[in-house]
C-alpha cells in the first residue's frame, strides 16, 4: 500500500514540472520574432480555413498569457494543431516517438547488460591490467564527442557499403518476409545504436565500478570476510545489491541522456525519432511542431525518471518508509 502510495506522490509531483517545462518554452517560442503561422501562409495547399482554425486555436489576437492557456487546453485535449506541410501534429508525433523508444530502449538494454559486468569486474580486479584496460577504454568512449563518432562511422559505411544509411526501413520492407523485416530493421539501427551505446556505456561501467569498490571497502563487507563466507557471495549476494542501487537512481537520468543526445545521431544517419524531428521543426520555424515535441520529449523524460523510481522501491524497501 505505501509503494501505491509513493507512486501516486510521485505522478503528482511530475505535473508542476510539466507545467513550468510548457510555460518555459511557450514564452521563449512566443516572445521570438517569428510568426507561429508564416510556414503555414507560404504553403499553397493550406487553406484560408485552416489558417483561421489555428490562428482561433493559438488565440494569436489575444494576450500571450490568454494564448498560452488556449494552448495548454488544446494540447491536453488532443488537438497539436498542423504541421507547417498541412500535416496533423499528432500524425507526425505518433509515427516518431516508437522509432525512438526503440533506438532508446536497446541502447539501455545493451549498456546495462555489458557495463554493469564490465563494472564489477574492474572492481574485483581493482589495480590489474584487466582494470586499467578497462579504464583506458572507458576514459576513450567518454571523451568522443556523439556528433563527431557518428560522423565517422557515416563515412565508414558509405565507403563500405555494409550497413544502409538513413531511415529505419529499405525501399522493399514490404516485400520481405517476417525474418526479412526483422533483419532490416536490425541493419539500420546498427551505427546509430552503436554511437549511443558506446557513450553510455563508458559513464555507465565507471560508475559502476565506483560503486563496488565503495561497497567493497565497508564494515560489513569486512565482517563478512571475517567470518569466512565466500567471495562469490560476499559480492553477488552482499555488495551488488547495494552498489546497484544508485545505478538505477541514474536511469532516469541516463534515458534523459539519451533522449537528448539521440537528436544529434538521429539527424546525422538520417533516423526517423523524435530528436530529429525536433531538430528539423526547429529548422523550419514549425512553431505547433516544436511545442508538441518538447512537451511528448518532457514527458517521455518524467515517465523514465518515474520508471527508474519504480525499480528503486522494489529492490530498496527502505525508500518505501
Amino acid at each position: 500500500m505505501k509503494m501505491w502510495k509513493f507512486i501516486f506522490k510521485r505522478i503528482l509531483q511530475t505535473i508542476p514540472l510539466l507545467v513550468i517545462v510548457s510555460l518555459i518554452s511557450f514564452f521563449i517560442i512566443r516572445l521570438s520574432p517569428v510568426d507561429p503561422l508564416a510556414e503555414l501562409r507560404l504553403n499553397p495547399s493550406i487553406s484560408q480555413e485552416t489558417l483561421q482554425k489555428e490562428k482561433a486555436r493559438l488565440g494569436l489576437d489575444k494576450p500571450i498569457i490568454v494564448q498560452y492557456g488556449l494552448w495548454a487546453k488544446s494540447f491536453i485535449q488532443g488537438d497539436l494543431g498542423v504541421t507547417s506541410a498541412g500535416e496533423k501534429v499528432s500524425v507526425k508525433l505518433a509515427e516518431r516517438i516508437p522509432n525512438t523508444l526503440i533506438l532508446t530502449l536497446i541502447v539501455i538494454f545493451m549498456t546495462w547488460s555489458v557495463g554493469v559486468p564490465l563494472g564489477i569486474l574492474g572492481a574485483i580486479y581493482n589495480k590489474s591490467k584487466l582494470d586499467r584496460i578497462l579504464t583506458i577504454l572507458s576514459s576513450v568512449g567518454m571523451a568522443i564527442p556523439s556528433f563527431f563518432f557518428a560522423i565517422l562511422l557515416l563515412i565508414f559505411a558509405v565507403k563500405s557499403g555494409w550497413f544502409p544509411v538513413g531511415g529505419l526501413t529499405s525501399y522493399n520492407f514490404s516485400d520481405l518476409s517476417l525474418f526479412g523485416k526483422i533483419l532490416d530493421i536490425s541493419k539500420h539501427l546498427v551505427l546509430p545504436v552503436t554511437v549511443l551505446f558506446t557513450l553510455s556505456l563508458a559513464g555507465l561501467q565507471r560508475q559502476m565500478r565506483a560503486n563496488m569498490l565503495d561497497v567493497l571497502d565497508s564494515d560489513y563487507i569486512k565482517f563478512a570476510r571475517a567470518k569466512g563466507l565466500s567471495e562469490n557471495k560476499i559480492i553477488f549476494k552482499h555488495a551488488l545489491r547495494n552498489a546497484i542501487n544508485p545505478m538505477i537512481t541514474l536511469l532516469g537520468f541516463e534515458f534523459a541522456g539519451l533522449l537528448s543526445g539521440a537528436a544529434l545521431t538521429e539527424y546525422v544517419f538520417q533516423y526517423p525519432g523524435l530528436g530529429r524531428l525536433i531538430l528539423e521543426a526547429v529548422m523550419k520555424s514549425d512553431i505547433n511542431l516544436v511545442m508538441a515535441s518538447l512537451m511528448i520529449g518532457s514527458i517521455m523524460l518524467v515517465a523514465g525518471n518515474l520508471l527508474a523510481d519504480i525499480l528503486l522501491i522494489i529492490t530498496d524497501p527502505r525508500v518505501r518508509s
